[in-house]
């Protein structure tokens, strides 16, 4: 209890600081308007209650996890078309993407990790489960869910070895968050034993493998991906630099200078993890000399276009799929990020590097690279030749990215796995 109560007292002094991250306006980022009482707790009841049965309650805080979470939301409701679900976000922009699936569940905004707050958030929705994607765990959250006698299922579970190091070292506090959830589904054998090394019991942690290798490619994503290549150029060189983060742009932006040497027509989509450094990215483009012309503000793309910043949020199937090769960033900033998930190039059969720093993505990554699907750079030098060598050999690229569509392909079938354990769960 004291544990909870110091955590509280933290949260409490922080709290102004983490809204106001949260409230402040950022270009590309949509407002909460007067929704924002939602995250005191403040909720909307649930517009139908069909036959009386108590809602699923799946939380995905933001745009990875809620694009994460959309097929099992989706084989669910095939399953059970009378279950009601409802999906919590933190961010506006993980509730722009769970809007896409219109009237198939509804959406209220997670209410901050205050014990009042969440209350008041299971008095209006009354869930009958919650279902949090990914390691999202917050104390007193889990501890005022479990306490009303509501399961609490971890989906997508991972923890990687430096994670399990640092709970080590904190094993009152994770021993405080494992005892208010009853199962994890684990996205690998490894992240299971992780789990119960740290005390979880064996026959609460399940393996089922990543959600996200089932990911599903729409015709119109490959529409939409065809026709912003057609704006860019079909037969010039095309590479993309996704969810780069700052001290990786100024990395990215050299070696596209060594690339330019051979191949002077090549052009790169760039793509920051964050909205709020849009502006400062696109001025470091032009700072390092090059012509940038930016998605949202509608510039013609032309032969001396060098850099077409992607400066939209829910759109990066598209700028994958309009390059050639990808580069996955938060991987050349040492430790600091621990690399993105390349499941989304892969599926759309696209040969990827990474930076050496992947640590929270090292099983994919493992099976990716043991199958020639990735290559690893370990700086601008690096990542320039293999840009250069890509750019030169069609055939490569073709066989590295049918290699990581395989890949792909033979890890999927999680959702329905997943699915399998939640009912078992749900129906104990």
């Amino acid at each position: 209890m004291i544990f909870r109560w110091l955590y509280t007292l933290l949260l409490s002094l922080a709290a102004p600081l983490l809204l106001y991250g949260l409230y402040k306006k950022k270009e590309g980022k949509p407002a909460f308007g007067p929704r924002w009482k939602e995250h005191f707790g403040f909720t909307p009841a649930l517009s139908t209650f069909e036959n009386g049965i108590k809602p699923v309650w799946i939380h995905a805080v933001s745009v990875g996890e809620s694009i994460a979470a959309i097929p099992v939301i989706k084989a669910l409701k095939e399953q059970h078309p009378e279950q009601p679900v409802i999906v919590t976000t933190t961010t506006s922009t993980g509730a722009e993407q769970i809007a896409k699936l219109g009237d198939l569940v509804e959406h209220r905004y997670m209410p901050i990790d205050f014990s009042w707050c969440v209350k008041g958030f299971l008095r209006a929705i009354q869930p009958q489960a919650m279902l949090i994607m990914e390691t999202e765990l917050w104390p007193n959250t889990l501890a005022t869910v479990h306490n009303a006698g509501i399961p609490v299922i971890v989906m997508n579970a991972r923890l990687s070895a430096r994670s399990a190091n640092r709970y080590r070292r904190f094993q009152p506090l994770f021993n405080l968050l494992a005892k208010h959830i009853n199962h994890l589904l684990c996205l690998h054998q490894d992240d299971a034993e992780r789990f119960i090394s740290l005390g979880i019991p064996a026959n609460n942690v399940t393996v089922t493998g990543s959600i996200k290798f089932d990911i599903q490619i729409f015709d119109r994503v490959s529409e939409q991906a065809a026709e912003l290549r057609q704006q860019l150029g079909n037969q010039r060189p095309v590479w993309v630099a996704a969810s780069t983060h700052r001290g990786e742009d100024e990395q990215v932006l050299s070696a596209f200078s060594m690339v330019q040497q051979s191949f002077p027509e090549s052009l790169l989509i760039l793509v920051p993890r964050h909205p709020e450094r849009f502006n400062q990215v696109e001025q470091l483009c032009i700072d390092s000399g090059f012509s940038c012309v930016r998605r949202t503000r509608e510039g013609v793309v032309t032969a001396d276009t060098q850099v077409y910043l992607a400066d939209t949020m829910g759109e990066m199937l598209t700028f994958l799929g309009a390059a050639d090769i990808t580069f996955m960033g938060g991987s050349l900033i040492g430790d600091a990020v621990g690399g993105h998930n390349m499941l989304e190039p892969a599926a759309l059969g696209k040969p990827t590097i990474t930076g050496p720093s992947y640590y929270n993505f090292a099983d994919i990554t493992r099976q990716l690279t043991n199958a020639e699907a990735v290559w690893v750079c370990d700086g601008p030098e690096s990542l320039a030749e293999m840009l250069i060598k890509l750019f030169e050999q069609a055939e490569q690229r073709q066989k590295m990215g049918a290699a990581a569509l395989s890949v792909v392909r033979q890890n999927q079938g999680a959702v329905q796995k997943t699915l399998s354990a939640l009912n078992e769960q749900l129906n104990n």
